[in-house]
């Protein structure tokens, strides 16, 4: 208890030399703490730095297979990396209290007995623990990839690996936005295993020739599903611009472009996504001896297979082709997905940003 009381003198009088455009977030996920921090200019048109991004391996998780709870330790663990981590955002980086924001994912909240971490953190920080949902995960997408003054004219569509996920938002009752969420079970990894369940000859399993053929034959498939979806939103159909994140882009990005661009917002054409799937189906060798010499190249291959590549770009090459007019608008890749949920803090707070959803 002493050591805690002299954290938080510490901790109290760093605030002197605090920044007010800056924000920090500590989110305590199922497999490790990722920290966030960063610099806003005009959150309005989505104009921020990030000043660092780091994860501590810390699997707090890992106990609710066994019994549904959080180990005692683990909790311990927990409340003293994110006191640490909070003192090294006030000290290093300036920001104050007030902007630092402690989250823990959906998988923590299945633990039954969360309300122990939730009691720690508020111990050692003095902070009210939120978690977020998976049924919010789709609206902080959204907050946080795209810039506030494009909410109205943009859709954001996100290819994880289970399944892809997004929305947009409408005004609605004088001037209140309202959001409307999108979601195709289909991942870059659900995709893949539902074209292999389709490869019934063993031998046929690890033969690539045999999964582009049945990758082909399973779009039909695919390509309703995502009809089935956007017709349920037909707004959606309707927005000017498309901001997409997730693995899938990202590796598309990477691979294709091989550039560290700095730009939160990427734009992106359609042509160059279809040369980029030529490439993934008929000359894979040319991305595998890229990784060699690139390091961001190599944590793509390393990530994801040959089959998952190929099954993340066919949603995104679906999803795309199912939106109408689709020259004429803009397409942008989000980037910084990671810390889509802080920016959308950031926004929900903003006193200059009057409609929230």
């Amino acid at each position: 208890m002493k050591t805690y009381f002299l954290l938080f003198i510490l901790f109290i009088s760093l605030g002197a030399f605090s920044q007010d455009s800056r924000y920090a977030g500590i989110e305590i996920g199922s497999k490790g703490i990722k920290i966030s921090v960063i610099d806003v200019n005009n959150i309005k048109k989505g104009d921020y730095d990030i000043l660092g991004y780091w994860t501590e391996n810390v699997g707090i998780a890992r106990s609710i297979a066994i019994d549904g709870n959080l180990a005692v330790e683990d909790v311990e663990k927990a409340g003293s990396v994110v006191l640490e981590n909070l003192l090294k955002i006030k000290s290093k980086y300036g920001v104050t209290d007030e902007n630092i924001y402690v989250v823990a994912s959906s998988g923590v909240a299945l633990a039954a007995n969360k309300q122990t971490l939730i009691d720690k953190i508020k111990a050692v920080t003095n902070k009210d623990l939120d978690f977020i949902t998976a049924e919010t995960e789709g609206k902080m997408l959204l907050k946080g990839s795209i810039p506030p003054s494009d909410y109205q004219d943009a859709i954001v569509l996100d290819i994880g690996g289970g399944n892809t996920k997004g929305g947009y938002v409408d005004v609605l009752n004088g001037n209140k936005f309202e959001f409307f969420p999108l979601k195709l079970d289909y991942g870059t990894i659900t995709l893949t295993e539902a074209i292999n369940k389709t490869i019934v000859i063993p031998r046929e399993t690890n033969d690539m020739q045999v999964y582009k053929e049945k990758s082909f034959e399973y779009s039909p498939v695919l390509r309703e599903k995502i009809k089935e979806m956007l017709k349920t939103k037909p707004l959606s159909l309707q927005k000017k611009k498309i901001y997409l994140s997730g693995g899938a882009v990202w590796a598309f990005v990477t691979l294709y472009y091989n550039n560290n661009s700095d730009d939160h917002f990427l734009p992106l054409k359609m042509e160059d996504i279809i040369n980029y799937d030529a490439i993934l189906k008929n000359n894979f060798v040319k991305y595998e001896n890229l990784a060699k010499t690139s390091k961001e190249a190599d944590k793509v291959i390393n990530t994801y297979s040959q089959k998952h590549l190929i099954s993340g770009n066919n949603i995104l090459i679906a999803c795309l082709e199912s939106i109408p007019d689709l020259k004429s608008k803009k397409i942008y890749f989000a980037k910084e997905g990671q810390i889509a949920w802080l920016v959308s803090y950031v926004v929900d707070r903003s006193k200059k940003i009057k409609n929230n959803f």
